[in-house]
């Protein structure tokens, strides 16, 4: 059977996965009778409340006698360390891009890594029936963003594609409105090569992503780059730099048949197979045949660019709510998911009770810890900081592009707010719709915290996407959030009575009847610096009748904050402590005579 591996990529939102349910709809992967759930790639629990892709996934159809191998990546730059694996397996990839919105920073950041490994491209400009869409602009931008990522002659030569890929059709012009995706397959046929392989010679396979099974173990998955593979075939895994990482036996082979992993007897170069049998073998690693020493060559990943501390939750309610306390089981966790998740790396510090975890940004750890968090963690989480680098003897830090589109209404004060935070506005357009485009280069850590601000600030209609740009100068000192907080001086639980005497002092994050202990954060200071308060004080009862009905205290609703939200609040001397049922702020030091000897400590230094 002829074989064609292909990687669809698109930015966050712009209907990738959509698109893949009606291909296996069309293709008939599933029977007529079957019932099939939306997004049916987007497997995970986490994957399916938020809406977006996490884990590139491997899957497959067949159209007129040839497989099409399909690798579904994530749309967001934050998970890039999953899209720089997986198109290493792939010879061409699938360009969506949404008819209105156009080419936007993530499409960049993907695109640019398929077209530097030689990828030939197939775009398709989808949601072709938006009221808003501007087809033909689009494609004109899409050529402008191959050119200036240097693409060749062949690759701007791409084919193109119009399409609804929830209404499940495609054509040749911008008016098409009924139809299949017929056009798409043909297109991925004629134009996507064969894989360039050695059928030959001996069997060499690169590891692009790990999963765990409860019952074969570690499953190890890749393309088959040369030879062929039988089952119980005697293999070794080799490391980058040719040694040898274990030896074992090809136990399991299993191919992709749409959703599921199908057991096969044997697989040949070309095809995208998932391999158990080795226990140590990890992402990069060289599974070939024991006469093999050369490995084959891995993509280099990325550097992360921000940290944050994973520590043993120490507050007063430790343990009540999570089985996973100790420092021994989350140290095992961590690095478990540092084994498979290449984009990050842990680093235990001198006390070994906490743990820096860097990555690419603050929702490709948000979306570790609240994993974390589902499987019973408790865990303290420092606010998140930017990596440094030295370069000539000068400091540097990341920079990131950030696109904005927002009411025109609102672009003066998102200009005003970026600049405070030290960014330089590239680029202002319209971009249709009442709406501005804004584009910013700003330093990472200027970023930190502005996204819940942004979305005060522009009334929740405002949409930011942000990227990785480079490492440049150091910018200086950046102002952090300009209030304090209100700190719990006792350990008890919050009367309304106080809460309620509270509330002209700030924002309230805690509402009545609220279990709260002696250095957990239950408010906003209106003001700037923080202030010790009661909550739980109560109103003082006498003998005495007083005429006149008492009014019943009525409270505003306190602020609930998520998991993302309360880490890019909190400040350097604070922690988000994260449980299985909550999420509390607290300041990093529970007594305020510690706390005071810190932050005359800091100002020494």
């Amino acid at each position: 059977m002829s074989l064609r591996n292909i990687a669809i990529i698109a930015h966050v939102d712009h209907g990738k996965t959509t698109l893949v349910d009606q291909l296996f709809r069309q293709s008939g992967t599933f029977r007529d009778n079957e019932r099939v759930e939306e997004r049916a790639m987007d497997s995970n629990d986490l994957e399916k409340e938020r809406g977006i892709t996490i884990l590139a996934k491997c899957t497959s159809v067949e159209w007129k006698g040839t497989r099409i191998n399909i690798v579904d990546t994530p749309g967001h730059a934050d998970f890039g360390g999953e899209v720089e694996r997986i198109l290493s397996m792939v010879d061409g990839v699938i360009l969506l891009v949404d008819s209105a919105e156009g080419a936007m920073p993530q499409t960049k950041f993907v695109t640019g890594k398929a077209l530097a490994l030689g990828l030939k491209p197939i775009v398709v400009v989808n949601k072709i029936d938006r009221p808003d869409g501007r087809a033909e602009e689009v494609l004109d931008e899409v050529f402008d963003l191959f050119v200036n990522l240097d693409a060749n002659d062949e690759q701007l030569d791409f084919p193109s594609l119009f399409a609804s890929g929830r209404n499940g059709y495609a054509g040749e012009t911008p008016d098409v409105r009924e139809g299949d995706l017929s056009p798409l397959f043909d297109k991925i046929i004629e134009h996507v090569p064969e894989p360039d392989v050695d059928p030959d010679a001996e069997f060499k396979f690169l590891v692009t992503l790990l999963d765990r099974d409860n019952f074969v173990g570690r499953i190890l998955t890749g393309k088959v780059e040369s030879g062929k593979i039988d089952i119980n075939m005697p293999i070794h895994a080799i490391d980058m730099d040719g040694k040898v990482v274990e030896a074992g036996r090809a136990t399991k082979i299993m191919a992709f048949n749409g959703l599921e992993r199908v057991p096969v007897e044997s697989a040949k170069a070309g095809d995208i197979i998932s391999l158990a049998g080795l226990t140590k073998a990890t992402v990069s690693n060289t599974i070939c045949d024991i006469s093999v020493t050369e490995p084959i060559a891995a993509q280099p990943i990325d550097p992360p660019t921000l940290s944050m501390r994973f520590a043993v939750n120490d507050s007063p309610v430790a343990g009540r709510e999570g089985d996973k306390v100790t420092s021994r089981v989350i140290r095992e966790r961590l690095f478990r998911e540092a084994e498979s998740n290449v984009a990050i790396k842990v680093t235990e510090s001198d006390d070994k009770d906490s743990f820096d975890v860097a990555g690419r940004g603050e929702l490709q750890l948000g979306v570790l810890i609240e994993t974390m968090r589902r499987e019973g963690f408790e865990l303290g989480i420092s606010r998140p900081r930017v990596l440094y680098r030295e370069e000539g003897g000068k400091r540097e830090e990341p920079y990131e592009t950030v696109v904005i589109d927002v009411d025109e209404e609102y672009s003066s004060t998102v200009v005003s707010k970026m600049q405070r935070r030290k960014a330089e506005l590239t680029e202002q357009r319209p971009s249709g719709a009442g709406k501005t485009r804004l584009t910013f280069s700003a330093p990472s850590r200027g970023l930190i915290g502005y996204h819940g601000e942004f979305l005060s600030d522009t009334r929740g209609t405002g949409l930011m996407n942000r990227l990785f740009e480079k490492y440049g100068d150091y910018k200086g000192v950046i102002e952090g959030r300009p209030v304090g907080v209100l700190v719990s001086n006792g350990t008890g639980s919050t009367a309304a009575y106080a809460l309620n005497m509270l509330e002209e002092r700030g924002v309230l994050f805690v509402g009545a009847q609220t279990p709260v202990y002696e250095g957990m954060i239950i408010g906003e200071n209106a003001k700037p610096g923080d202030l010790d308060v009661n909550p739980m004080k109560s109103k003082a009862l006498t003998n005495f009748r007083v005429s006149g009905k008492e009014d019943a205290i009525r409270l505003t609703t306190p602020k609930v904050m998520t998991l993302e939200q309360a880490i890019a609040y909190i400040d350097n001397d604070e922690l988000v402590e994260v449980t299985p049922k909550n999420i509390r702020l607290r300041k990093r030091y529970l007594d305020p005579n510690d706390r005071k000897k810190a932050s005359r400590q800091a100002a020494a230094a």
